[in-house]
């Protein structure tokens, strides 16, 4: 504990005295990557399709059921600055899942069974940014970027399961507020044509859902969230043209 606080002081003395010092100068060159006064679009999209038949995998056994993934999110920006730009992004999500069958088998006799559950949820969501752009080294091919972003997006989805009279249903609708930094590198392939690659590290972010079920019960449900770190599932790769 003593070693981990004499850590702590010591970076944050070296910090502190970091940033009292005046005229520290790096040497950091900042290169003309896309000039003021260029416009920028592209557009993201993925899609995800699972189909299994009597399919055994560890535990599941038996599997039966279908289902897919649909997102496309085009955006502008506009350089009102070297290498700064602002925009705004949209997104539309749809996912299905339809599940005929599924058997969890614990051992000893001991098993579990799903049958007759499915799910559907599509929603839209709108995102302003401001991205800020540094050329790796001298490049006008390659370069990093980072994007500091608000977003709000409302869904709807429903669960139901059971046939006949055991036959139930659940409808919610979900708010959310999201404050998100997202750093990427960015390729030109033509003059006017880039490939992104970019990574979620930072998010801020807040949910609201209500429910209700069968059309008579209701349930509410709120999260927040922090997280400072790098989602491997967040990974985004788009086309962008400049003009």
């Amino acid at each position: 504990m003593k070693k981990f606080i004499l850590f702590f002081l010591s970076t944050f003395v070296c910090v502190v005295s970091g940033y009292a010092r005046k005229g520290f100068d790096r040497e950091i060159q900042s290169t003309l990557f896309v000039p003021k006064g260029t416009w920028a679009s592209g557009l993201s999209f993925s899609y995800m399709e699972m189909e299994s038949n009597n399919y055994k995998f560890l535990i599941l056994d038996e599997v039966i059921g279908e289902g897919y993934t649909f997102k496309i999110s085009p955006h502008v920006s506009y350089f009102f600055k070297d290498n700064i730009s602002a925009g705004f992004r949209a997104e539309y999500q749809r996912t299905y899942g339809d599940i005929g069958n599924i058997n969890l088998d614990l051992g000893d006799d001991l098993s579990l069974a799903i049958k007759n559950y499915g799910y559907v949820s599509h929603g839209i969501s709108a995102t302003g940014f401001i991205r800020t752009y540094m050329s790796l080294g001298k490049s006008k091919i390659f370069g990093f970027f980072n994007e500091l972003s608000l977003t709000y997006g409302y869904s709807q989805g429903k669960t139901v399961s059971g046939t006949g009279t055991s036959f139930t249903g659940t409808y919610q609708t979900m708010n959310q507020m999201q404050i998100g930094a997202t750093p990427g590198l960015t390729a030109f392939v033509t003059n006017n044509l880039a490939v992104e690659v970019s990574v979620d590290i930072l998010g801020l972010d807040f949910q609201w859902i209500n429910q209700k079920t069968n059309q008579v019960e209701t349930g509410t449900f709120r999260n927040s969230s922090a997280d400072f770190k790098i989602d491997i599932f967040s990974i985004n790769i788009g086309l962008c043209t400049y003009f």
